[in-house]
């Protein structure tokens, strides 16, 4: 099965992103959790955003990177929201990568260079989610621009939708959601 570097958002790494990464587990998967936060988690995205400006998004993005130095190269990128950032630049930028998740987030492709020939991702966010409109135009030119890229949208979500321990879960989005990434993984193997 495959082996996935999955990035927590701005809450942080709660029982929510935990829960998701069991289900990729139980499906077979090795899924590794990095915690940018050093345990901390916060009530809502903008005392989290708040604490990652403190930290320094730089600073964050080269935690995340760091995250992947003792792992294997041939690995599945994936990060909600703010953890994007880092899955997206591991995707784009070393070598051995075999796909890329990218949940309710997506930063231009530019940001990193170009987009890898062959890599498949997929990108998902919500119709009514005010963070993932922000970041619409480069998933979608991002979609426009590869055969192996897929973007899903869902309606009536607010933003973290696929985080069980949160007020914006929403279970259906969240299982449809879920059934994409797990058809996508077993696409790779």
């Amino acid at each position: 099965m495959t082996e996935i570097l999955l990035f927590h958002h701005a809450q942080g790494l709660t029982a929510g992103v935990r829960a998701f990464a069991d289900e990729l587990t139980a499906a077979g998967h090795t899924v590794h959790l990095p915690d940018l936060f050093d345990g901390r988690t916060f009530a809502d995205v903008e005392s989290g955003v708040d604490h990652a400006r403190e930290i320094g998004f730089d600073a964050l993005l080269a935690r995340g990177v760091a995250a992947a130095d003792e792992l294997p190269n041939t690995i599945v990128y994936a990060g909600f929201s703010m953890g994007v950032m880092s899955a997206q630049k591991l995707a784009q930028t070393r070598a051995g990568t075999v796909g890329a998740l990218f949940y309710e987030s997506c930063l231009p492709v530019e940001e990193f260079g170009a987009w890898p020939e062959g890599i498949p991702v997929q990108i998902h966010g919500g119709v009514d989610d005010e963070w993932f409109a922000e970041d619409l135009e480069f998933a979608e030119k991002l979609a426009g621009s590869s055969p192996n890229a897929e973007l899903f949208r869902y309606s009536g979500t607010k933003h973290l939708f696929a985080d069980s321990s949160l007020t914006s879960y929403d279970a259906q989005a969240a299982g449809l959601l879920l059934e994409r990434t797990l058809s996508f993984l077993a696409d790779l193997g």
